[in-house]
């Protein structure tokens, strides 16, 4: 099926990156719901092994195979994939050196380990090589077997050492089929068939690990995509209100004399909740402020933005849904 007609429609590899706590494993789910609707078929990729794609869908533990874990809006298919850096480096030596049973061996033995960790920039090779696989697999009838592939990237402090693979395996191998294989999935990491989304919140501490991120991401070389803030709260109150209240101009005792002709409070009731709604207008009131002036500094950017409401009966199968939808809405699928 031909790629939508949206601000990434040439794009396969989605990779999806953010802070810890601003949502990114859920984003990318909703993602994949998103590009498989009206048909597609989406494999939805983890590569840190917390086995968070299995809690955002609420599915047992994933094993190492794509397997279809949810049908998208309008009949879409999404596959999922849980990658174990140990089984690529199995698969990775059949492939390279037809050493499977000897790679057993040596799992035995602990050399994986050893390898993985004393040289990590490898690990990382092994496992965005094991997705840029799935992203240019095709079927016999040479079709792309998968239209996107979404990768739930890790956090957005290691990912462009995460995705720079041919500088962090420079020192492992100048030639033979490590560096040929690097050479490979850095093809297609800094393709225009790649796109690396941020996920963030509006609060500085997030927005700034987006821009930082950003900007050693276009360092590299590599590819920016667009910036999703995620769990977006609107405001309940009009922008006359919002303004007053910032000024320090609120008047409770106004308040006070609304709500008693509204037969809501009298007396020192009526002062007391006047109060106390007044304190809360005042504090939605400097958030949406300081939200505002998050959302300067993430255009300051360039790239494309997206806002996702907060869920209100938290995630769930169906919030995720609801997410996906609203990604759909904005273009962003």
């Amino acid at each position: 099926m031909d790629s939508p007609d949206t601000d990434w429609a040439d794009v396969r590899l989605h990779v999806v990156t953010g802070k810890g706590g601003t949502g990114k494993t859920t984003v990318a789910a909703a993602l994949a719901l998103a590009l498989a609707a009206g048909g597609r078929k989406v494999l939805l990729v983890e590569v840190e092994g917390r086995q968070g794609i299995a809690q955002v869908f609420d599915l047992p533990p994933l094993p190492y195979e794509e397997r279809k874990i949810a049908v998208a809006p309008s009949g879409g298919d999404v596959y999922a994939l849980a990658i174990d850096p140990e089984e690529a480096m199995l698969e990775y030596m059949e492939m390279f050196y037809g050493m499977r049973r000897a790679g057993r061996a040596l799992t035995k033995m602990g050399i994986v380990d050893f390898a993985t960790t004393v040289a990590p920039g490898f690990r990382d090779v092994l496992v965005t090589g094991k997705t840029s696989e799935a992203v240019r697999r095709r079927g016999k009838n040479g079709r792309r077997i998968y239209d996107a592939v979404v990768m739930d990237a890790p956090p957005t402090g290691r990912i462009t050492r995460f995705l720079n693979v041919t500088q962090e395996v420079a020192g492992l191998a100048k030639v033979g089929p490590i560096k040929n294989h690097s050479d490979l999935v850095s093809g297609v990491v800094k393709s225009p068939e790649t796109a690396v989304h941020f996920v963030t919140l509006l609060e500085e501490m997030p927005v700034q690990e987006t821009l930082d991120g950003v900007s050693e991401l276009r360092a590299a070389g590599l590819p920016a995509g667009g910036v999703f803030v995620n769990m977006v709260r609107e405001s309940q109150l009009p922008q006359a209100a919002l303004d007053t209240a910032v000024k320090g101009r609120f008047d409770p005792d106004e308040l006070a004399l609304g709500l008693k002709a509204a037969g809501v409070a009298d007396g020192d009731q009526a002062a007391e909740l006047a109060k106390a709604l007044g304190d809360e207008v005042v504090e939605h009131a400097h958030r949406t402020e300081l939200e505002r002036a998050e959302r300067e500094r993430l255009a300051g950017a360039g790239l494309t933005g997206y806002e996702l409401p907060l869920l209100a009966d938290g995630v769930d199968l169906a919030g995720l849904y609801e997410l996906a939808e609203s990604m759909r809405t904005q273009g962003a699928a």
